[in-house]
């Protein structure tokens, strides 16, 4: 099994845009649940025990299959474990170890761009839904820590972590999942980082995350713009999620785990201007803290799969400007923009701007750091934003040809040597 590409939705500029408009990129309203689906009735009212890895669509309504015992795998990470088999396009799977935690009641968010959401379980069990353009199979948490603490010196894995869903048991199941890890795993060998759920959480959770052993702290903000976040995760579509209950979360792991630690993850093309994201991303690095960059992707079964991808265009303005904000000093105000938003100039000489084109790590995927380099991710989720046909966040070092195809869509063309 290779990477899984979904069918590709035209980009807006199709409509005379090279970028993804607020008024255009409007989700579908939730509709209502049949009651025999809700909270997955149907998956607990079985009573089949889960054996071994579960993959997606093998329709098993095992109603025990969850966490702490069971997380979900990306196929990325289930590949590297050599618990499935198959290869990824360009790249050797992946650097990160993605755990997600998994229930049949499955998230209880209704975030419209997210496969997980809430409102598929009219039409799909938890465990069979598609997350970041692939399916993630289950698997006994200790089948994943006995094959990691064999050799963690020397693991493919740069570092593990543990992704929250929306759930009553998340926090006291994050707890024991990262404790399952650490009694076995030194950190220092495989750094953890949370990927929290800020709307269920206190600081005293935030805090215990580090005290078990976790080093970065993140929060999905996602959406750049209040407006934009409520239309997308809160009550524009039924979901309990509040952005200032993210933000003050977050700034609970600014004071715990300190500079550099903490971060959110922010996805471009959703309808905010270039300018409200890249103000975003800023803002953050004034705080101590980083951005986790991600291209929005029409997922399939989402309220926004009816919408266009983020414009390629688009996407590599805020790439770059991103890059330049968190790791080379400059400030957005040094930057110049249109009155659309969007980026017109960096702040910085051409000759500047080439190197850093050139040097092309600012084009790979944006995540908390790896062995290499600070402006390395370890999280390089092959493939979670794009085809292999159009690269959005590349997982690998682009070579001298993408780096020619980047500059294109950067309308930049300096010639490559």
């Amino acid at each position: 099994m290779g990477c899984i590409e979904q069918k590709t939705t035209p980009a807006s500029k199709d409509s005379g845009h090279d970028f993804n408009a607020f008024e255009e990129m409007q989700p579908r309203r939730p509709e209502k649940t049949p009651v025999d689906r809700r909270n997955g009735k149907q998956v607990k009212a079985n009573d089949i025990p889960p054996e071994g890895v579960y993959l997606p669509n093998n329709n098993i309504l095992a109603p025990h299959m969850k966490s702490p015992d069971y997380v979900q795998l990306s196929n990325a990470a289930a590949i590297t474990l050599g618990i499935m088999g198959g290869r990824m396009h360009r790249c050797e799977c992946t650097r990160c170890l993605n755990l997600l935690l998994t229930y049949p009641e499955g998230c209880r968010a209704n975030c419209a761009y997210c496969g997980l959401a809430r409102h598929r379980e009219a039409e799909r069990d938890y465990a069979d839904r598609n997350f970041i353009r692939v399916d993630w199979p289950a698997v006994p948490m200790t089948d994943v820590v006995d094959i990691v603490a064999k050799d963690p010196e020397n693991s493919p894995f740069h570092r593990m972590c543990i992704s929250m869903i929306t759930h009553p048991r998340s926090e006291q199941d994050t707890f024991a999942v990262l404790e399952q890890w650490t009694d076995r795993i030194d950190p220092e060998a495989i750094p953890v980082s949370i990927l929290s759920n800020p709307t269920t959480m206190t600081r005293a959770d935030v805090q215990r995350t580090r005290d078990l052993g976790a080093d970065i702290f993140t929060v999905a903000l996602d959406a750049a713009t209040p407006e934009l976040f409520d239309r997308t995760r809160g009550k524009g579509v039924q979901s309990p999620h509040k952005w200032k209950k993210y933000w003050d979360i977050m700034l609970e792991a600014r004071d715990i785990f300190g500079p550099q630690k903490f971060g959110a993850h922010i996805i471009v093309g959703m309808g905010e201007t270039e300018y409200e994201v890249l103000n975003l991303v800023q803002e953050l690095v004034d705080l101590g803290g980083h951005s986790h960059m991600f291209c929005f992707f029409p997922e399939n079964g989402s309220l926004m799969d009816h919408l266009p991808a983020t414009p390629r265009d688009q996407w590599r303005r805020v790439q770059l400007a991103r890059y330049l904000i968190d790791y080379r000093g400059v400030r957005v105000d040094h930057m110049r923009f249109d009155e659309a938003g969007r980026v017109r100039s960096y702040g910085i000489s051409d000759a500047e701007l080439s190197e850093v084109i050139d040097a092309g790590i600012a084009f790979r995927t944006s995540g908390c750091p790896g062995k290499f380099q600070d402006d390395i991710s370890a999280c390089d989720r092959p493939y979670g934003d794009s085809p292999p046909s159009n690269i959005a966040s590349y997982p690998f070092q682009p070579n001298k040809k993408d780096l020619k195809k980047i500059r294109k869509q950067l309308d930049i063309p300096v010639a490559v040597e």
